[in-house]
């Protein structure tokens, strides 16, 4: 993991920088002569998830958010209650497939609703 370095001389910030001739990276200090060799060749690192799954989010005190849609059409699998609050699912993904999350308005639990299965293609 990478952290950040400080000169031994003043003190400042140390910033990455290529010595082409050595073919070795180093840390320089942008106000006095100070270099050192990294350690580790790593500058940054970017790790992409491969897999993306529903993800609901923060859902404290959604019920309260009047900018939210409300529907009274599905009831709540714990206490029971029909108001709920409805948002999409805010992960990204190459599929079309439109998942909506519910939270209860009553007791504040989390639940997604059933997706419609597809009817069978007639074949002539």
């Amino acid at each position: 993991m990478a952290s950040l370095k400080f000169c031994a001389e003043c003190n400042n910030l140390l910033y990455p920088e290529a010595d082409r001739t050595n073919h070795v990276l180093l840390y320089a200090c942008r106000n006095c002569p100070y270099r050192t060799e990294a350690s580790n060749p790593l500058v940054f690192r970017n790790d992409l998830k491969l897999i993306s799954k529903e993800q609901p989010g923060v859902i404290d005190e959604l019920m309260t958010d009047p900018t939210l849609r409300r529907t009274q059409d599905l009831t709540c699998p714990n206490c029971g209650h029909t108001e709920a609050v409805m948002f999409q699912d805010q992960s990204k993904r190459d599929l079309n497939k439109m998942i909506f999350f519910y939270v209860c308005c009553y007791c504040n639990h989390l639940f997604r609703d059933d997706p419609l299965e597809r009817p069978p293609e007639e074949t002539e």
